[in-house]
């Protein structure tokens, strides 16, 4: 364990020291305190890997276990303050491992598109809250059948042949936006591929501005209304699922590994940030190293 933390460190460190939207942040007064954000960053990871995922257990865990390597750990109000305001430093070293990912695996044509809900409360609570309201909102959950309010993970990953597809492109909405919404509004562009998706991406406009890329689409076909669906479109939809099955294997192991969509502990909209941008490059590392 005391490798793979050491290993951990030196990781944050080289990437906090070559990638300028990190060097950038240290041009104040105090970009020397004792206490270094490469530290902040190594600890919330390292606890990850250890299944310690909430913010004050991280904290007691490294002052019960690990205050050799960390003694100028601070209060754990302070350490939370400062651990909200490095959503840019999160979100630079989840890229520089997505970029590793990308330069360790030929490219596929097969994209795959879904959104998963990150919960601030739900099911009765969730018209009730009131935390990060500027950036989320109550939305409903087919999968699980109940209201939530929070946010949603968009995701649009490539598929590997044996392997969890790799996030090319990820965004937050408010619960509310639906996933056509979304994704029509984040100009997504996949020149000369494939997207595979469910029914909510059956959409001609949509359909358009993907052959205008000369990219295909490939979502389930809906029932007409007082009709049924031919034998081979039967066969078309179980074809179709089948090819988006991946996706969901990756939300469900984001979900295992992070513990992502429970994010009723968040108080804030900057704890939003790093509960998803923090989490999602803790996966990165995962899926670059245990790959």
């Amino acid at each position: 364990m005391e490798i793979q933390l050491i290993q951990l460190y030196v990781l944050v460190c080289h990437v906090y020291d070559t990638q300028p939207e990190t060097c950038f942040q240290r041009s104040s007064n105090n970009s020397n305190p004792r206490f270094t954000d490469p530290e902040l960053v190594t600890i919330y990871l390292f606890a990850h890997l250890q299944g310690v995922f909430e913010k004050k257990a991280i904290h007691q865990f490294i002052n019960d276990y690990w205050s050799e390597f960390f003694p100028h750990v601070p209060a754990y109000q302070t350490f939370v303050a400062r651990l909200n305001q490095l959503e840019t430093t999160f979100q630079t070293i989840g890229g520089y491992l997505q970029q590793m990912l990308k330069d360790s695996f030929a490219p596929e044509i097969d994209h795959l598109i879904d959104s998963v809900p990150v919960m601030l409360a739900k099911g009765g609570h969730a018209y009730g809250a009131r935390v990060a309201c500027d950036v989320s909102d109550v939305g409903y959950c087919a999968s699980k059948k109940m209201y939530f309010h929070g946010v949603r993970l968009h995701t649009i990953a490539m598929r590997r042949n044996g392997r969890l597809p790799l996030p090319q492109q990820i965004w937050l909405r408010e619960g509310s936006c639906h996933d056509l919404r979304s994704v029509r509004e984040q100009e997504v562009y996949l020149p000369q591929s494939s997207l595979i998706g469910d029914k909510a991406y059956l959409d001609p406009t949509l359909n358009a501005r993907l052959e205008a890329q000369q990219t295909t689409l490939y979502a389930p076909r809906k029932k007409p209304k007082g009709k049924e669906l031919s034998a081979s479109e039967k066969h078309y939809n179980r074809l179709v699922s089948r090819l988006r099955q991946p996706i969901e294997s990756f939300f469900n192991w984001l979900i295992d590994k992070t513990d992502i969509q429970r994010a009723g502990r968040v108080r804030s909209t900057e704890g939003l940030m790093i509960h998803c941008f923090g989490k999602l490059t803790f996966a990165f590392y995962l899926l670059a190293f245990n790959s």
